[in-house]
């Protein structure tokens, strides 16, 4: 299939992602969630196109290419230094994901998945390829992602799961308007269906127990940041 998916307008600066997928119509899924959730997004349909490309962040590869093989392209990816390497695949036999690992992929997705699960994989991922990228500092509140501990002020605060995962997508990225929708994504699932109200209350009480006024900002209707108390 030809074309490249459309980079909807408005996306907001964040880590960059580079789709490598023949299939437009995944392609242009895939595009449209990661930039809502503020990812940079290039989409290209060849393995050539992709090795040609300047270095990003993560790449999303699928290994059904037009040009050729996806694991020779995987192997060559992974030769650069600080990218990140998600295979995203309909093949999910363990010798499939064997030969995508030791070619040098970070991680394995099967299709299909929900976005919710890719943007996990893709924080996962890049906190694995940037040194110190585990621990947050903002203010006076540091988040550890890799033990979910937080603390304020060096005084430890206990969260909840669904605190600590909200307050986890707004410390990637401080000062970032996070949309409602993927605050819940990321701290429900890409089909929760239930009130959205129930966001509203698990931020006033991570509000609460953070105890900095300022330091979560609310934009009506819109979504949340990290702010500066």
């Amino acid at each position: 299939m030809t074309g490249r998916a459309p980079q909807p307008a408005g996306a907001e600066a964040g880590p960059r992602v580079l789709i490598v997928e023949d299939d437009l119509g995944i392609a242009t899924q895939l595009v449209r969630g990661l930039a809502r959730g503020g990812y940079r997004v290039e989409h290209v349909t060849m393995g050539s196109e992709a090795l040609a490309r300047v270095a990003p962040d993560v790449v999303l590869l699928d290994l059904e290419l037009p040009d050729g093989d996806g694991i020779a392209v995987c192997r060559k990816l992974s030769e650069r230094q600080d990218v990140a390497i998600i295979v995203i695949t309909a093949y999910g036999e363990e010798s499939d994901r064997v030969t995508a690992l030791d070619a040098g992929a970070d991680d394995y997705l099967v299709k299909p998945f929900g976005l919710a699960e890719l943007q996990a994989r893709i924080r996962a991922v890049l906190r694995r390829v940037r040194p110190g990228g585990e621990v947050v500092r903002h203010g006076p509140l540091t988040v550890d992602l890799r033990t979910r501990k937080v603390t304020v002020d060096g005084h430890d605060v206990a969260l909840t799961p669904k605190e600590f995962d909200i307050l986890e997508v707004l410390a990637l990225d401080p000062g970032r308007l996070v949309s409602r929708q993927e605050v819940l994504e990321a701290a429900w699932d890409a089909h929760w269906y239930g009130p959205t109200k129930v966001l509203d209350v698990h931020v006033a009480a991570l509000r609460r127990k953070l105890g900095v006024p300022g330091l979560i900002e609310t934009a009506y209707g819109r979504g949340f940041r990290l702010g500066d108390p």
